[in-house]
Order: structure tokens, then sequence, then C-alpha cells
């Protein structure tokens, strides 16, 4: 596929989310002064070097690899926690005959499964807000994200806002067209240029109703922000009107792990740090449940490995299970 010229632009996604989320919420338009570089400050080699920055039109090596790490729970796991039948077909025509001759690139079974998880629980929270008359949902830094295009509310009139680099929706769009996706009504795109817009400006163009409650899911975000970000992007959520709740997953802090779970999460973060794409925030759940409710949440739930397995895993004669770091939340607007 050929590349999109996004030049002068040479900018990652952890830096398109943290200006999109720190600085995009205001009102008012604001022009913050990103950090270009010719470079990521970590060489990046072999298959994923060229997902890693925004400027060839492609999503990042990490947004890929949890988009194929989804596709391999369709193929290798079953029965599977999250039923999502467009996972392999948005990615090409030859990914599940590579998931299929070589199942052992997605073997780490702990992290696919939370992949799906994060994913699963979203849309099980989201099936609760319509239920409770939701009628916007907004996948921020969306993706490769397949909802949109499955969305099994669409009759119950969800519009879904789909928000990400112009770039990265552009490539999307192509990926779409040629696996003969159909793009929903009941989905709009909000490309923001951080440069140009803000984040309530984007949504603004694309439909969004900020006077009515939505549903909002931040997956594999949260880790590649600052915290003053992360906390900027939840108090816009906890502004606005009841009923309105977020979805997140995040990372606690590896002295928090017992040594062989801290060992391999190392080995993880260190191997998304040679991608160009370093975790930055780490979260007490302890700590932070009292932070969301300061916020103004009125409900607030922390879903930990253990509750996870019970919940979705168990009982199940392949031992799929989740462990390590990650964590998801909700948090509602009461």
């Amino acid at each position: 596929m050929g590349n999109i010229n996004m030049e002068p632009f040479r900018i990652s996604r952890r830096d398109f989310l943290q200006y999109l989320l720190a600085t995009g919420l205001s009102s008012g338009l604001v022009h913050p002064k990103p950090v270009f570089s010719q470079a990521p400050s970590t060489p990046v080699t072999g298959d994923h070097a060229r997902g890693t920055r925004m400027d060839d039109g492609r999503p990042s090596a990490t947004a890929l690899g949890a988009a194929f790490l989804r596709a391999a729970h369709q193929v290798l796991d079953q029965p599977r926690i999250l039923e999502d039948p467009i996972a392999l077909r948005i990615l090409g025509s030859e990914s599940e005959s590579t998931l299929r001759s070589y199942p052992e690139r997605y073997a780490t079974r702990s992290l696919r499964a939370f992949i799906a998880l994060r994913s699963r629980f979203a849309e099980d929270e989201l099936a609760r807000a319509v239920q409770r008359g939701v009628r916007q949902y907004v996948i921020l830094g969306s993706g490769l994200d397949t909802f949109p295009y499955r969305n099994p509310y669409a009759a119950s009139r969800l519009r879904v806002y789909e928000v990400d680099h112009p770039a990265t929706q552009s490539w999307k769009r192509r990926q779409l067209q040629q696996a003969k996706i159909a793009i929903p009504e009941s989905l709009a795109y909000a490309p923001v240029d951080f440069e140009k817009q803000t984040l309530g400006d984007g949504l603004g163009r694309a439909g969004f109703r900020k006077e009515e409650s939505a549903f909002f899911s931040l997956l594999g975000v949260v880790i590649y922000l600052t915290k003053s970000a992360v906390v900027e992007t939840l108090k816009f959520v906890a502004s606005m009107p009841s009923g309105s709740e977020i979805v997140f997953d995040y990372c606690v802090p590896p002295s928090l792990l017992p040594e062989g779970l801290r060992s391999a999460h190392e080995m993880l973060a260190n191997r998304t740090a040679k991608l160009g794409e370093p975790w930055i925030t780490y979260l007490d759940p302890s700590s932070f449940l009292s932070e969301l409710r300061q916020m103004g949440f009125g409900l607030v739930e922390d879903l930990g490995p253990e509750e996870a397995n019970q919940r979705y895993f168990k009982d199940r004669s392949d031992g799929l299970q989740v462990n390590g770091a990650s964590r998801l939340m909700k948090a509602r607007v009461c």
C-alpha cells in the first residue's frame, strides 16, 4: 500500500495521543507545539520499524500488534471470549494463513487473553450503557478497533465516533475498502489534527453532542501517556451529563508485582520501548479510585486479574487466562 504524505509531520502515536488528550479537551482552540523528530529516540529495526511513526500513514507497531492479537484470539482460542469476525479481515487477506502457519508468534497467551478481554469488557459495559439510554460511543485512539463495523445497536441509534490521527484513519479506511467492509451509517470518523483543532472541535465536527450522555473507551493508551493527560481526559468525561462513562485499561507499578511477573513485565516494556513507544504512566488502583471519585465519578469499578479470570475465563479446558500488571477500570458519572 502506498504511503500517505504527511510532511512536515514526523510524529509517533504516543506523542499524538499525548497532545490530543492533554491539550485537546478545552472548549477553545489551542495550538500546542508538538515535538517533531526525524527518527525514534530508540533505533527501530525489523518488520515493525515502519509502523512506529504515522508520517507514513500507518498505525503504530503496538496498535498493529494488538490488532493481530485480537485476530489470533479468533483463530487459536476456543471458546472465544470476544466474537470478532472482522478482526482478521481488517488486517488483510493473508493474515489468517499467517496466524495459522506461525501460531508461535502469538503464543504469549496471557497478553493475547488480555487484549481480547479489554475489548470484551468495554463492549459488555457499553451494552449496559445502551440499556440505560446512552446513544453515543466515543473510541479514543481507535486504531484498528472493529466494533463500529459490527455494531449490534445501530437499530437503537447508537452513534459511534472513532477518534484518531487523520493518517491512521486514512490507512484504516483503505484497509476496509480492500476487505470490502462497509462503513455503516451509525459511524462518524473524527480525525483530529492537534495542530489545528482540539478533541472537542474534532468531535463537534463529527456531530458529537456534549449536552447528551456518552460512553467512552480508552484501550491500550493510558500506559503511553503522562498522568496529566490521563487526568485531563477523565475530567472531560466527568464533565459530561449523568450516565456518561469511560472504560480504560492500565498497568500497576512494577513494584507491586511478584518477582516472576515483574521480570516478564519488564521484558515486554523493553520491547515496546525499542519500538519507540515507551511505557510512561502506572497507576496504583487503591489511590486512583479515590482520585476518580474526587473528579466527580459516582460509580467506579476496578477489575484485576483474579476477578477477570473468574468472570471471563472460568472452567476453560485450555487454561487461557490473564495475569500480570494490566487491569481494567470503569468510571461513571452519576
